[in-house]
């Protein structure tokens, strides 16, 4: 294969970028002819007590016979609000883009693996569908985890905390659908851990040792992490921080597997 020159990689990292923007815009267009059921059902959906999330925690406090009352919400005593001239108009833009970027992520994924196919050998090249199959999962799940988990615990917490009586909360449209867009990207983008893993140990940044080594310290930023993307309640951070462990663990077996067979192909050369 000719080997390409530094303006050649230049040159494909601008069409990843243009293809990767078209299709994000071209999806986000798609979306306009659905955006009722986006804003209605799935934006504010979580927002109404009997969404799903709150009668499956509610009946499993009923379950095991603990205090309701913080699972099992009634009622959201808040308001959603518009407080600028163009607010709305400008948040229904980038919601149209935001679900333009999640539609798209497998195309996107197919450009990046284009894009770094080059510095990969003929064998780890003919993996192109399964890195896509694999990465787009895990980004749907942790979507639907930032949902149906992440989501309704921050609504439900905040939506009910209130300091004093006098106080009426009255949320920003723009505060509330930034809150839906965080949960869902950013659980998605964290869910890419094991892939991110993969990457790393084929380039021989982590090992396995490295990362079991650290495994507290990783579990003291996954914890974090679970404190930054939820409300400050103790149950929340520990529903949102076990599949973060889980994925850390996953990240570890994964670096063992390429560790092992770089091994074996170093023993057989």
């Amino acid at each position: 294969m000719k080997e390409m020159s530094f303006m050649d990689h230049l040159e494909d990292l601008r069409w990843l970028l243009v293809r990767s923007t078209s299709a994000i815009i071209i999806l986000a267009c798609a979306c306009y002819f659905i955006d009722g059921f986006i804003f209605d059902t799935i934006i504010f959906g979580p927002k109404d007590p009997s969404f799903v999330t709150y009668r499956f925690f509610c009946e499993l406090t009923h379950y095991f016979g603990v205090d309701d009352s913080y699972a099992c919400a009634t009622e959201f005593k808040f308001i959603i609000q518009n407080t600028e001239v163009g607010g709305q108009f400008s948040m229904y833009l980038w919601t149209l883009i935001t679900a333009g970027f999640i539609l798209s992520f497998p195309y996107i994924l197919w450009q990046i693996w284009k894009f770094i196919s080059p510095a990969l050998y003929e064998h780890e090249r003919k993996h192109a569908g399964s890195f896509i199959v694999i990465s787009s999962l895990l980004f749907f799940i942790g979507v639907l985890f930032g949902y149906y988990v992440v989501l309704p615990l921050s609504i439900n917490f905040f939506g009910t905390f209130n300091v004093s009586k006098s106080i009426v909360n009255q949320f920003t449209v723009d505060s509330y659908v930034s809150m839906v867009k965080t949960s869902l990207v950013g659980s998605g983008l964290v869910f890419e851990m094991p892939i991110i893993i993969y990457f790393l140990a084929k380039l021989n940044l982590v090992s396995p040792e490295f990362l079991r080594k650290y495994r507290k310290l990783a579990i003291v930023i996954n914890l974090t992490i679970a404190a930054i993307v939820t409300p400050p309640d103790i149950p929340s951070q520990v529903i949102v921080s076990i599949p973060l462990l889980l994925l850390y663990e996953v990240s570890i077996f994964i670096a063992a597997i390429v560790a092992k067979k770089r091994k074996k192909d170093e023993q057989s050369s």
